[in-house]
């Protein structure tokens, strides 16, 4: 178990901010944590202690939620994630964290500075079968390695402007399913040691905490406001990760 103060320093708040994003608050935040937790630790341990933290999460957002979800996106988009999880368990020992973190923060900034130049209020789009299928596997697939497939999955479904309650319990079952399929190819690869595991445990019991939190949130916002924080967390999520990406490949 690792037993520096420092790691617990930066581990507490990171666990918090992802069960606020769980809880429906400004998923995007959630991108924030395994930065947060890499300044302490190599990037791939960060993934791997959060991993189990987050399934309990899910289990904990998916109670909360309670049937509150889109079932005709959620077929959509969970078989293409399976696919981009596959893609990213087979390349994993040869993938590039900075062409990954470039590639996201250059859509997630794409999309949200398009959607801010239109003008007037866009009509919602509804669910679409290739864009569902295009943005669940690339989240599937960023979302195996370092935790970041809430940026492509947002872009699919923000502009559905779906009840907030509705958008949130839909994004919490996607993550369930991604996370928990997770675990074999993690177990596979040599994510989960001793070490790791135990400083998990150690972290698990902020997990409901977080997410009761984020969901206390979003119950006490407006539904505007929700959305305006997804996309502004989205916005500068895509900023830090295109300069992440760009410094990656600077110094490679």
């Amino acid at each position: 178990m690792i037993t520096d103060p420092l790691f617990y320093l930066c581990a507490i708040p990171a666990v918090l901010l992802y069960g606020i994003a769980k809880g429906g608050f400004g998923g995007n935040i959630a991108i924030l944590s395994v930065p947060l937790m890499a300044m302490v630790v190599v990037p791939q341990q960060a993934a791997a202690i959060l991993l189990p933290i987050l399934c309990a999460m899910d289990l904990v957002a998916l109670r909360t939620f309670r049937g509150r979800w889109d079932k005709t996106n959620l077929r959509i988009i969970l078989p293409a994630a399976l696919v981009g999880i596959a893609l990213g368990a087979l390349t994993f020992r040869y993938l590039n964290d900075a062409h990954i973190k470039l590639l996201i923060g250059a859509i997630a900034l794409l999309f949200t500075l398009n959607m801010a130049l239109r003008r007037g209020n866009p009509e919602p789009r509804p669910a679409s079968l290739w864009r569902g299928r295009l943005w669940g596997m690339v989240s599937g697939f960023t979302s195996f390695g370092i935790h970041a497939g809430g940026p492509p999955i947002n872009v699919y479904m923000l502009p559905q402007r779906l009840e907030k309650t509705l958008l949130m319990g839909t994004i919490a079952v996607f993550f369930t399913v991604v996370n928990w399929v997770k675990v074999p190819a993690y177990v596979y690869l040599g994510q989960f040691s001793a070490e790791n595991l135990l400083t998990s445990l150690v972290l698990l019991p902020l997990a409901p905490i977080g997410v009761k939190l984020g969901f206390w949130m979003l119950q006490r916002s407006n539904e505007q406001l929700i959305y305006r924080l997804c996309y502004l967390f989205l916005f500068f999520t895509g900023g830090k990760l295109f300069i992440e990406g760009v410094m990656g490949l600077v110094s490679a």
